[in-house]
């Protein structure tokens, strides 16, 4: 049992390396997105699937409440969290419509949806992305394998090269984390501290 401990820890951590080496830029330019939405008065729109639901809860709370210190919260949102909504569209509409939905009732131009999905495949995660776009909101895709239909979908994707779910989930919520210390030392740079 230790062993397979060992040999899983050491298969996260490879993947998250082999993730940074090679994408820090986008990670970069994705936290630049969002700087610049915000500083303009937009917010970040978060939504995926499963574990991926977690995640946009997750990052929407960081962002809205602090990660590092103390400072005005940030405007976010994840679009899996209110359970009328997502019941309602689902039982009268489609599951697809989920987050669709949601994004015309709350977005803006100048807004960034974040989309997460493991497979770049999920049909509600990308058909949000299309009408995002259609509403000039920026949008970011974190997804897994080969990026799926996601990859090509979005205006920048950070796409973690690896089969397994649980890597694939582990990486992105570190890409998450990442992204929220980003931008609130960009929008909040005088209340750094140690």
């Amino acid at each position: 049992m230790i062993e397979r401990i060992q040999q899983i820890a050491r298969q996260s951590i490879e993947t998250k390396r082999a993730f940074f080496d090679l994408h820090a830029t986008e990670v970069a330019r994705a936290a630049e997105i969002i700087v610049d939405s915000v500083r303009m008065g937009g917010k970040v729109m978060v939504f995926g699937n499963g574990g991926s639901a977690a995640d946009a809860q997750h990052i929407a709370a960081e962002l809205v409440n602090r990660l590092n210190y103390d400072r005005p919260p940030i405007a976010a949102i994840a679009l899996t969290t209110d359970t009328s909504i997502l019941t309602s569209v689902g039982n009268d509409s489609s599951f697809n419509e989920l987050f669709e939905r949601q994004l015309h009732a709350l977005g803006r131009a100048g807004d960034v949806a974040l989309a997460i999905s493991t497979s770049g495949n999920s049909p509600n995660v990308l058909q949000a992305v299309r009408a995002a776009r259609e509403l000039g909101i920026k949008t970011i895709g974190l997804t897994g394998r080969n990026g799926g239909e996601l990859a090509a979908s979005v205006d920048l994707a950070l796409i973690v090269e690896a089969e397994s779910t649980q890597r694939i989930q582990e990486t992105h919520i570190t890409i998450g984390h990442i992204l929220c210390e980003i931008v609130e030392d960009a929008l909040y740079p005088a209340r750094e501290q140690d």
